[in-house]
């Protein structure tokens, strides 16, 4: 299976995710990463050109820049003074999309490029899926920030942000950055309690599918929340762990990797034609995070 995976990465995958597998599979060095990411990053320091597959806009995104720090502080890159990072925090700096909830999810200039129908700028959904962006954004510079202002910033989303935490109800792909979000508050004295720790794993937890038969459709997996045998909502899912392991060994497929779980909908009679680019990126980035499960939990056995 490795062979076949790797062969298709080398064939089919953009520079930058092959740096990724290299970096988780073949002991590639962390910098090529953020190298590889420097031709999607703009003069305002932010990150654009369909680094999101699934988002053609040219232009600095949160979003987007967003994706280039998962993709380097993945691989334990946080050399700060790499010129990636330096663009970063001036984009961070300048406050571009920033509004009084926090980033943007979608922004208008999505609407003049191809793109999932997620991405069209959509105020209403920007009040609902901020978080998505603002809870990794926050924890990054929390973490690794410098600047007094952005600090002071970042803390008032923090706490509110840790507040919706407990009075949402749902919640989409923000969950799965609450764990770098809540870890990096401890971190900068701001102290979390048990209870909103409690309330994110119980969350977690509620939101994986537990039926395989689901999971050909966009539902997150055990695999969202689940990384190796260490992670905090293992014990309890040894099962389902094992079932999606059975589940990836049976949908790959052959010789190559496996399909995505979603189309652009709507906007395939007016982009199918970038959507299959689009895909064909997207399933580089899902094979890595398979082989990653795989490697972690498929004994042979």
């Amino acid at each position: 299976m490795y062979n076949e995976v790797h062969r298709w990465m080398v064939r089919n995958a953009r520079a930058v995710e092959l740096a990724l597998w290299r970096c988780y599979f073949e002991n590639g060095d962390p910098r090529n990463v953020a190298d590889a990411l420097l031709a999607y990053q703009n003069e305002d320091g932010g990150f654009g050109h369909a680094l999101e597959p699934d988002c053609w806009n040219p232009g600095s995104t949160p979003i987007t820049t967003w994706t280039a720090l998962k993709y380097m502080l993945s691989v334990g890159f946080t050399d700060m003074t790499h010129p990636a990072y330096q663009g970063v925090w001036r984009y961070l700096a300048s406050g571009k999309d920033l509004e009084d909830y926090g980033w943007r999810f979608t922004v208008p200039q999505n609407d003049a490029y191809p793109r999932a129908p997620w991405w069209s700028y959509d105020e209403k959904s920007n009040q609902s899926n901020y978080p998505n962006v603002t809870v990794g954004l926050t924890a990054f510079i929390l973490k690794y920030g410098e600047d007094a202002e952005l600090i002071a910033a970042a803390k008032g989303y923090a706490g509110q942000l840790a507040a919706l935490l407990v009075e949402r109800a749902s919640f989409g792909e923000a969950l799965e950055g609450y764990d770098f979000l809540l870890e990096a508050m401890e971190a900068n004295g701001m102290p979390v309690q048990a209870e909103t720790w409690a309330i994110l794993r119980q969350k977690q937890n509620a939101s994986i599918g537990r039926d395989p038969a689901q999971w050909k459709n966009y539902v997150p997996r055990p695999s969202r929340f689940i990384h190796n045998v260490n992670s905090p909502l293992y014990i309890g899912n040894e099962s389902i762990v094992q079932a999606e392991v059975e589940y990836l060994k049976g949908t790959r497929q052959p010789g190559g990797v496996w399909p995505i779980t979603w189309t652009w909908f709507d906007m395939m009679e007016r982009y199918g034609r970038e959507f299959a680019i689009s895909e064909n990126w997207w399933k580089g980035l899902v094979a890595i995070e398979n082989m990653l499960f795989l490697k972690a939990f498929d004994k042979g056995e």
